[in-house]
């Protein structure tokens, strides 16, 4: 591998650091845009949470958009194409409510309107940022594990969900500084938009980068061959429907031991009383964890298969989660830092895991497209709307456990897909031409 090659893998890893920096920044900030949008209050968090659950609606058809865009014209293109998009809407966001209380004021100048069209205006670009999002993290997993060695493609695709986690930490520690540092009318009036301001400058640093980048061995080779796809998503549909079916369930178990077990954690914390600051540093430990047990998974999928891993973890993720949730309710800081890192580890190694196990359920032909049918619109299923669903549940019911139940629930509805789950990893499965 050239350096050159070497170094477009690296910028392809690292690059979702910003995807999922905007993206759980939102999570983490939500009780303070509760307050300085929808007015705060029970009803408020509700509000703002299902404004993260509704944009979600969007990342399937972004994921599709972009995924005809990498099948069609190459894999660069369309992480240059979805770094560009989130650049502007996390600037957007950040100039927000400002320019949306001069637009209302000057078509129909009452308080009311100016501040409705501001919440409005940032549940649109919430759309906006779910849809480039979309299509940058299956992206990101067809390009390393087309670009990676064979022996090595767990550890190295492993690198977006690692990346992913350093952008999600950089968004709570960002979160929790600011919220430390400021007095809650500073923070509610000008200082949340420093963390969103940060993430635009990061989006446009590595836009600068990514326009470097070689494309990918697998698409170049589609490309003298002449073997890339007219319709990409029929082409997948047609011939891979069971490989997009298992892609749902991997993904499915993956989005919600993430969005529940650790981005709604500072919420659900928050609501049993513990201030909003504790509640985002604790976030910060559960994130380093992640970030440890991560390459860690992905080397050890190398090693013994992505199945027996994916099936150690399920078990797990249909064990722990209703005493973690309780134990977090009730237990003393120790406890629910020990806690909240059990549940960080478990959806980490799923994650971690998950990203070469998907990707490799496709060949090269179409791959981005299939990731992008079975990924997010698991993603959009599982991940957006649970932790609208579990404030809604514990609120409703006063059972703490109840996120946990649903971690549980979805655990072991997927595991009978994993058992019949056929190996991909090199080591027991010869890799074909097309790059299965």
């Amino acid at each position: 591998m050239t350096a050159g090659r070497q170094r477009s893998m690296w910028v392809a890893g690292l690059s979702t650091v910003v995807e999922w920096y905007d993206f759980t920044l939102y999570l983490y900030f939500a009780t303070v845009l509760s307050r300085v949008f929808f007015g705060g209050g029970q009803e408020a968090m509700l509000v703002t949470l299902a404004g993260f659950a509704v944009s979600y609606l969007m990342r399937p058809l972004g994921a599709l958009c972009f995924g005809h865009l990498g099948d069609r014209l190459g894999r660069r293109w369309m992480l240059l194409a979805s770094m560009a998009l989130m650049a502007a809407a996390m600037l957007a966001t950040a100039l927000l409510p400002t320019a949306a209380t001069m637009l209302a004021t000057a078509l129909l100048p009452t308080a009311a309107t100016a501040g409705a069209t501001a919440g409005v205006l940032l549940l649109i670009l919430r759309c906006v940022m779910a849809f480039s999002v979309g299509g940058e993290y299956t992206g990101v997993v067809a390009y390393l594990l087309e670009s990676a060695p064979a022996r090595r493609r767990g550890l190295v695709t492993s690198l977006a969900s690692a990346a992913s986690e350093v952008g999600a930490l950089l968004a709570v520690a960002i979160s929790a500084l600011t919220v430390a540092l400021l007095p809650a009318p500073q923070l509610d009036s000008w200082g949340w938009r420093i963390p969103f301001f940060f993430g635009a400058a990061l989006a446009l640093v590595i836009l600068i980068a990514r326009s470097g980048m070689h494309e990918s061995p697998e698409f170049e080779r589609q490309r003298r061959e002449g073997s890339i796809p007219a319709t990409p998503l029929r082409h997948v549909l047609r011939n891979h429907p069971g490989a997009v079916a298992r892609t749902f369930a991997i993904s499915a178990l993956g989005s919600i031991t993430y969005y529940v077990g650790i981005t709604y954690v500072p919420a659900f914390l928050h609501a049993q009383g513990h201030a909003e600051g504790d509640a985002l540093w604790l976030s910060t430990i559960a994130a380093v964890a992640v970030i440890a047990i991560t390459p860690l998974c992905g080397a050890l999928s190398d090693r013994f298969g992505r199945r027996p891993l994916l099936l150690g973890l399920t078990v797990l993720a249909a064990l722990l989660p209703l005493s973690m949730f309780g134990w977090m309710a009730s237990a003393a800081p120790l406890g629910i830092v020990l806690a909240a890192v059990v549940l960080a580890c478990v959806a980490g190694g799923i994650s971690a895991v998950a990203a070469p196990a998907t990707a490799e359920q496709f060949p090269g032909e179409g791959r981005v497209s299939g990731l992008a049918l079975g990924v997010t619109m698991a993603t959009a299923v599982f991940g957006g709307a649970t932790p609208w669903l579990a404030q809604w549940w514990v609120e409703r019911s006063g059972w703490a456990a109840a996120p946990g139940a649903m971690i549980a629930l979805v655990a072991v509805l997927v595991l009978p897909v994993l058992w019949t789950l056929p190996e991909t990893a090199p080591k027991t499965r010869p890799v074909s031409r097309g790059g299965q």
